[in-house]
C-alpha cells in the first residue's frame, strides 16, 4: 500500500470560511426573491448580476477551503482550472436563480433541477481540486465522494425549497439568518468531505508551485467576496423597500379610482364650506358675526374651541384616522349647539361657535359644558377609541369686549383654559386681554400696511449644487412698521391668518412676486421665484385663477413661478390639496413640498400630488455635521426624492461642513446663511453678478 503525504488545515482560515459560507448563504435567499418579479428586464438582470455574486460567493468559499489545506510541499493553484471552476460556480448560479424564477417548483422540477445544480457544484469542485496540480496525481475515496454527491443533491434540494417556502411565508432577517445557517453548515461540510476524499502519495511534487497562493490572496479573496455580497445585500434591501413602496402606491391607485368623483359646483361650495368637516369657513363666519353685529342682536356670545391632544392621534393613527375624528367633533358640535347658532372650523383643530340673543353668561356655560362632555367620549374611529378633549375660551357681547373684538378675546380665554391643564371652559377676563389687544393692533396696522405699502418682499438665494450657481430665489415678506422697524413673518401672518387677512396678503404676494421677475427680465437676469402658499389660501376658490392671471398681467412664464406649500398643510386635506396642486400644474405652475420630514407624510398621496421639489426641513440640516440620524434622514429622504422623480432642497445650510454634507448625497440646491440672508431685490442683482460657486462661497 502506497504511503501518503500528511495533511494540515489552517484553523483560522477554515473559521473564515465557515463564517463566509453563512454569509453567502444570507445573500443568495436575498438573490432568490429579487429574481421574481413580472418585469422579465428587470428579473434578468438581478439573475446575470445575481448569478456573478452568488456563483462567485461559493467559488470564494470553495477557494478559502481548499487554501486551509496543507500539505508538506510548496503548493499554488493553476490560473486555468481556478477559472475555470470560477466559471462552473457562477454557471451553476444562474440556473440556481432562473430555477428560482418559476412561480412553483413540483417535486420532479425540484428533483431534476436540484440535480443539477449539485452536477455543477460538484464539477466546481473537482476541477478546483485539481486547480492543485500534483505529480503523482490525487486519488480518490470514492465511498467518501458518492457521500458527498449525496450531500451536495440535498442542500440544492433544500435550497430551492426555502427559496420557495420563504416566498410563500414569513420575510423576516431573524428566520433567514437560520436558514443562512443551515445552508452554510451544509456548503462547507460538503466542502471538506470532498477535501478529505483527496489523497496524495509521498513524495509527490505541486507543479503548480509558482502559480496562484500566499496568504495574503486568502485575505484578498475574502475581502473582495465580503465586499461584493455586501453591496449586493445592500442593493436587495434597497429594492426590497421600492417595490414595497410601489405596492403602496398602486394599491392606493386602486382605491383612488373606486372613489366618487366631485360635483362641478364643488369649487363654489369650498367658497362657503370646509371641504373635510362640512362647516362653514372662516370667512362666512366673520361674515355672519357682521351681519350679527349690524342686525341688532343685543347680545352675543363666541366660543373658541380648540381640540386637546390631538396632534398625537395624527401622529399614531395617521392623517386618515384624524380626519374621521375631525368630522365627528363637527357632527358633535351641531348636535350641541342650537339650531340658529353658527359654527366654523377656522383652523386644523379649532372651531368658533356664534352664539345669538344669550340671556345669561349661564346658557354659555351650559352649552360649554355640553360640549366638553361630547367631545370627552371616545371616538370609535380606530382600534383602540380615540380619547381627546377640549378647551373652550368664552366672550360676551357687551359684557367682555366689542363685537369687533370677540373672537380675539374669546381665543384668549381658550389659552387660558389650556394653560391651567385643558379640559375645561374659560369666560375671557381683563388679564387675559395683553396678547389680545396686541393682536388687534396688529391686524388693524396690518390692514393699513397693505394700503400704505410698507411691505416688501425680500429674497433669499437657492444654490444649484451641479451647476454650482444661482437656481431661483425664495420670496419672504417682511413689514417696514413706522414705529416697530422691520419685522418678519412669524410676527404678522399669525396674525393674518387668525383675523382672515392671509387671502389679501398673499394675493400682494403673487403680484409683487411677478413684478419682480418681470423687472429682473428687463435686465437680463430671468429668476425663478418661490412663494408660499397658505392653508387658506388652498381653500379659495379662485387662487389658481388669480395666479395666472397675474402671470400674464405681468408677462411671466407660470414654470417661473414655484409654489412652496408646507408637509403639514399637504397632507392636511388631501383631497383639496391634490386638487389644487392638479390646477396650478396644468397652468404650468411648479409645486414643492416645504419642510419636509417634519408631518406625517403618506407616500401614496405623496406620490400622486404633482411636485417637482421637496425642502428638507432646516432641524434635520442643523443636526447633519453632529448627527448620525439626522444624516440617515436626509440621506433617504434624497434618495426617495429622485426615485420619485423629484428635486431636493435643503433649506438652512450655514456651514461649510453642512454644505459638503449635502453635496456629497447628491441634494440638487442649498439654501441658507452659509450662502446669502435674504436680501431686498436690488442687492440680489449685484450679489447675483458675483456668480458665486459652491467653491467660493
Amino acid at each position: 500500500m502506497t504511503a501518503t503525504m500528511a495533511s494540515t488545515y489552517d484553523p483560522l482560515i477554515v473559521a473564515a470560511s465557515v463564517a463566509l459560507s453563512i454569509f453567502v448563504a444570507f445573500v443568495a435567499l436575498d438573490l432568490g426573491e429579487r429574481v421574481h418579479t413580472r418585469d422579465r428586464l428587470t428579473a434578468l438582470i438581478w439573475c446575470a448580476g445575481g448569478a456573478l455574486v452568488m456563483g462567485t460567493g461559493i467559488w470564494a468559499v470553495h477557494f478559502v477551503g481548499m487554501m486551509a489545506h496543507s500539505l508538506p510541499v510548496s503548493m499554488g493553484y493553476s490560473y486555468g482550472f481556478t477559472g475555470l471552476s470560477w466559471l462552473l460556480a457562477v454557471l451553476t448560479a444562474a440556473v440556481t436563480l432562473l430555477l428560482a424564477r418559476a412561480r412553483r417548483l413540483a417535486w420532479p422540477q425540484l428533483a431534476g433541477g436540484s440535480a443539477l445544480m449539485a452536477i455543477g457544484f460538484l464539477s466546481m469542485h473537482q476541477i478546483g481540486m485539481l486547480s492543485l496540480d500534483m505529480s503523482p496525481g490525487v486519488s480518490w475515496n470514492l465511498p467518501l465522494i458518492g457521500l458527498a454527491t449525496l450531500l451536495v443533491w440535498l442542500a440544492s434540494a433544500t435550497t430551492l425549497r426555502l427559496f420557495f417556502r420563504r416566498r410563500e411565508g414569513s420575510h423576516a432577517r431573524a428566520q433567514q439568518l437560520w436558514m443562512a445557517v443551515g445552508l452554510g453548515a451544509a456548503m462547507i461540510g460538503t466542502h471538506y468531505m470532498g477535501m478529505a476524499s483527496a489523497s496524495y502519495a509521498e513524495g509527490s511534487v505541486c507543479l503548480s508551485a509558482e502559480q496562484l497562493g500566499g496568504d495574503g490572496l486568502v485575505l484578498m479573496v475574502i475581502a473582495a467576496t465580503v465586499l461584493m455580497q455586501v453591496l449586493t445585500l445592500v442593493t436587495a434591501m434597497l429594492d426590497a423597500r421600492l417595490r414595497g413602496q410601489t405596492r403602496t402606491l398602486h394599491h392606493s391607485l386602486e382605491r383612488a379610482n373606486h372613489q366618487l368623483q366631485e360635483a362641478n359646483d364643488e369649487l363654489d361650495r369650498r367658497a362657503v364650506l370646509d371641504p373635510l368637516t362640512g362647516l362653514p369657513t372662516r370667512a362666512f363666519f366673520d361674515e355672519r358675526l357682521a351681519s350679527a353685529r349690524t342686525g341688532g342682536v343685543r347680545k352675543l356670545a363666541v366660543l373658541f374651541v380648540d381640540l386637546d391632544g390631538f396632534k398625537p392621534v395624527n401622529d399614531s393613527f395617521g392623517h386618515a384616522c384624524g380626519d374621521k375624528v375631525l368630522r365627528e367633533v363637527a357632527d358633535r358640535l351641531r348636535r350641541v349647539l342650537r339650531s340658529g347658532d353658527t359654527v366654523a372650523r377656522v383652523g386644523g383643530d379649532e372651531f368658533v361657535a356664534l352664539m345669538e340673543d344669550v340671556a345669561h353668561p349661564a346658557d354659555c356655560s351650559m352649552v360649554a359644558g355640553r360640549i366638553l362632555d361630547e367631545l370627552a367620549r371616545p371616538f370609535t374611529v380606530g382600534e383602540p377609541p380615540v380619547q381627546i378633549s377640549a378647551s373652550i375660551g368664552m366672550a360676551m357681547y357687551p359684557d367682555h369686549a366689542r363685537k369687533g373684538a370677540l373672537v380675539a378675546h374669546a381665543d384668549a380665554a381658550m389659552r387660558a383654559a389650556k394653560r391651567a391643564g385643558g379640559r375645561q371652559y374659560a369666560f375671557f377676563e381683563p388679564h387675559m386681554s395683553t396678547n389680545a389687544h396686541e393682536q388687534l393692533s396688529l391686524q388693524t396696522e396690518l390692514r393699513q400696511a397693505l394700503e400704505r405699502g410698507e411691505l416688501v418682499l425680500h429674497y433669499q438665494p437657492k444654490i444649484d449644487c451641479r451647476r454650482r450657481e444661482l437656481a431661483g430665489v425664495e420670496a419672504l415678506v417682511r413689514w417696514n412698521h413706522p414705529v416697530r422697524g422691520t419685522l418678519g413673518p412669524s410676527t404678522f401672518i399669525p396674525v393674518a391668518e387668525r383675523f382672515g387677512l392671509i387671502g389679501q396678503l398673499g394675493q400682494w404676494v403673487i403680484e409683487e412676486a411677478c413684478r419682480q421677475m418681470k423687472d429682473w427680465a428687463r435686465v437680463g437676469m430671468p429668476m425663478r421665484v418661490a412663494i408660499n402658499l397658505s392653508a387658506q389660501q388652498l381653500h379659495e376658490a379662485d387662487l389658481v385663477e388669480r395666479i395666472d392671471a397675474a402671470l400674464r398681467r405681468h408677462g411671466v412664464a407660470a414654470s417661473q413661478l414655484l409654489c412652496e406649500i408646507t408637509e403639514t398643510v399637504t397632507m392636511e386635506d388631501v383631497n383639496t390639496t391634490q386638487e389644487v396642486f392638479g390646477r396650478l400644474a396644468r397652468i404650468g405652475v411648479f409645486i414643492a413640498i416645504d419642510d419636509f420630514g417634519t408631518g406625517y407624510s403618506s407616500l401614496s398621496y405623496l406620490r400622486r400630488l404633482p411636485a417637482r421639489q421637496l425642502k428638507i426641513d432646516r432641524s434635520f440640516i442643523s443636526d447633519l455635521e453632529t448627527s448620525a440620524d439626522a444624516r440617515a434622514v436626509v440621506d433617504a429622504v434624497v434618495r426617495l426624492a429622485h426615485a420619485l422623480g423629484l428635486r431636493v432642497v435643503a433649506e438652512g445650510v450655514e456651514t461649510a461642513g453642512q454644505r459638503d454634507i449635502l453635496v456629497g448625497m447628491n441634494c440638487d440646491e442649498l439654501q441658507g446663511y452659509f450662502f446669502a440672508r435674504p436680501m431686498p431685490a436690488d442687492q440680489l442683482v449685484a450679489w447675483s453678478r458675483r456668480r458665486p460657486s459652491l467653491a467660493r462661497v
